[in-house]
């Protein structure tokens, strides 16, 4: 049984395949001489954005959360390659808007589900030493220090949250009392999702090109989801903080987007669709992939395919 609200085993089975494939591409081509070397530092960090993505594809098809993590060390080797190439070759600015939790929403939450992801992995004190000295930020975040001063307990904690929505109710589930925590870690999970979508500050914007404002994966499958891109949506978050500080998550079981079976082994646990974001629920009728939509994922790899060359030649152009 699959976890994931959308798709069943088989769209997983086949992107989990394409992803582990994609990976292995990514790192031959990272060993190659480059004719541009503007674009490496990026290029280098989407092989650590697929290994997460490719954790949470396992998820969703129903893994374990021993399988789902066993890429973690690699995960750790290409983000410590990548920060080499940053510093390398961008500016100081540069680096600041790519990796500043209080610039850059989607690299606070990709730090984040690492974080969570490495609570659940069999991570050693080496791997969590070398983790924190990639994710930086000491100081800057009232929640995410907080967090990572259990691995690391002379760090500095900030004074203020850099994303108030949604993670201030997830704060209240760190400074509240023991008793209330069930409850609030609750609604947390409930608002989690609808919280992220939010209000663009250049209102010119239209509400699909809010980059800064929602994640990057926000309607990722709600308009294609037989495309490999969706990789589930999970509130990786709210489980790590049910971990660390023991809390009674039961009210949180079944939510489409709790990923409670990371603290269950060996466990799948039904999504409740009754339990979907209402933004979602108009997805359900149309993201099941069907044996027509899935007899065209051959010509979308191909399409897949052909944006990774586009890649491959900005990487190796000499202009």
């Amino acid at each position: 049984m699959t976890r994931a609200p959308f798709c069943g085993k088989e769209y997983w089975d086949k992107w989990i395949r394409y992803s582990e494939k994609n990976i292995d591409d990514h790192i031959q081509t990272l060993k190659e001489p480059t004719g541009n070397p503007q674009y490496r530092p990026q290029y280098a960090f989407t092989l650590v954005t697929n290994y997460l993505h490719l954790m949470l594809m396992r998820y969703s098809r129903g893994d374990s959360a021993a399988d789902v993590t066993k890429d973690f060390s690699q995960l750790l080797v290409a983000w410590e390659n990548a920060e080499r190439l940053h510093l390398e070759l961008m500016s100081d600015e540069e680096y600041r808007f790519k990796f500043d939790w209080s610039v850059n929403l989607d690299h606070y939450i990709v730090c984040f589900w690492i974080t969570g992801l490495a609570f659940f992995a069999e991570t050693n004190v080496d791997e969590w030493a070398r983790l924190i000295s990639l994710m930086g930020n000491e100081g800057k975040d009232k929640l995410l220090d907080e967090l990572l001063a259990a691995k690391q307990p002379n760090r500095s904690i900030g004074e203020m949250l850099c994303h108030p929505r949604p993670y201030q109710k997830l704060l209240n589930v760190v400074e509240g009392s023991v008793g209330q925590r069930s409850a609030a870690l609750n609604e947390f999970v409930e608002s989690w999702y609808t919280d992220l979508n939010r209000v663009p500050k250049n209102r010119h914007l239209s509400g699909d090109s809010a980059l800064y404002e929602r994640p990057y994966w926000y309607k990722y499958g709600e308009k294609n989801m037989a495309g490999g891109a969706y990789f589930g949506q999970w509130c990786i978050e709210a489980a790590l903080v049910a971990k660390m500080l023991a809390i009674d998550d039961s009210f949180c079981l079944g939510h489409p987007q709790y990923p409670g079976d990371l603290l269950r082994p060996g466990v799948v646990t039904q999504a409740d669709m009754q339990r979907l974001p209402s933004s979602l629920k108009k997805w359900h009728s149309t993201a099941m992939v069907s044996t027509e939509e899935t007899q065209t994922i051959d010509s979308i790899e191909e399409k897949s395919n052909l944006r990774r060359q586009g890649w491959i030649s900005r990487l190796f152009s000499k202009s």
